[in-house]
Formats: C-alpha cells, sequence, structure tokens
C-alpha cells in the first residue's frame, strides 16, 4: 500500500510564497505521474501541475509562471513552490501519485494525499 504525507500549507499575504511537500512511502513498480491538484470551496478538484513519466511537466494556466512543481526521486517528494500567491489560490491542495503497482501490471493505480489547506489573504 503507497501512503502520501502532505506538509507545507498555511496561511499567507497575498503576494507571498508556499513550498508545498508530498512524500510516498510503500512499494510500487514505476511512477507514471505525480502531481498537485486543489480544490476550492464549492468547486471540483482541478489540475494545478503534474510531471507525467519522461519529465514532462503540464501547468494550469492560471499558476504558469508562479507555481513550480519538482520530484526527488530519491526521497520520493514531489514538491510545489508557490510564488505570487493570489486569494484565488485559496484551496485544498491534494497531491497525487500513479503508478504500476508491479511488474507486467496493465491498470495504474492512483494515491492521493490527505490535503493541505492553503489560505492566500490579507
Amino acid at each position: 500500500q503507497v501512503q502520501l504525507v502532505e506538509s507545507g500549507g498555511g496561511l499567507v499575504q497575498p503576494g507571498g510564497s508556499l513550498r508545498l511537500s508530498c512524500a510516498a512511502s510503500g512499494s510500487f513498480f514505476s511512477i507514471l505521474a505525480t502531481g498537485w491538484y486543489r480544490q476550492a470551496p464549492g468547486k471540483q478538484r482541478a489540475l494545478v501541475a503534474t510531471i507525467v513519466s519522461g519529465g514532462i511537466i503540464n501547468y494550469a494556466d492560471s499558476v504558469k509562471g508562479r507555481f513550480t512543481i519538482s520530484r526527488d526521486n530519491a526521497r520520493n517528494t514531489v514538491y510545489l513552490q508557490m510564488n505570487s500567491l493570489k486569494p484565488d489560490d485559496t484551496a485544498v491542495y491534494y497531491c497525487n501519485l500513479r503508478v504500476l503497482p508491479t511488474y507486467g501490471s496493465t491498470s495504474p493505480n492512483d494515491y492521493w494525499g490527505q490535503g493541505t489547506q492553503v489560505t492566500v489573504s490579507s
């Protein structure tokens, strides 16, 4: 079983910065994708940034130029550096890990962190 533990959320003023971390533990064969999603009150969960196998990175248009996703493979940890934060960035942020569980698997498994609250307010 894979577990994801997130940290780094909090309250920040507009224009400020936060860095989220998500550490994975457990066993799996390979990582297909890892990333961050967010859910604001009354809205659906939406993609923020992902790294797919091969190192391709995707960002939501609303965070391009402000957020940076990175991964430390040795620590099985993914980070989200968030700069120039805006009130619209307020949400619960979830990390996601999509893996092939064993060698020869054809169906991926998705795992989610517990969520960390990010509030941008003056």
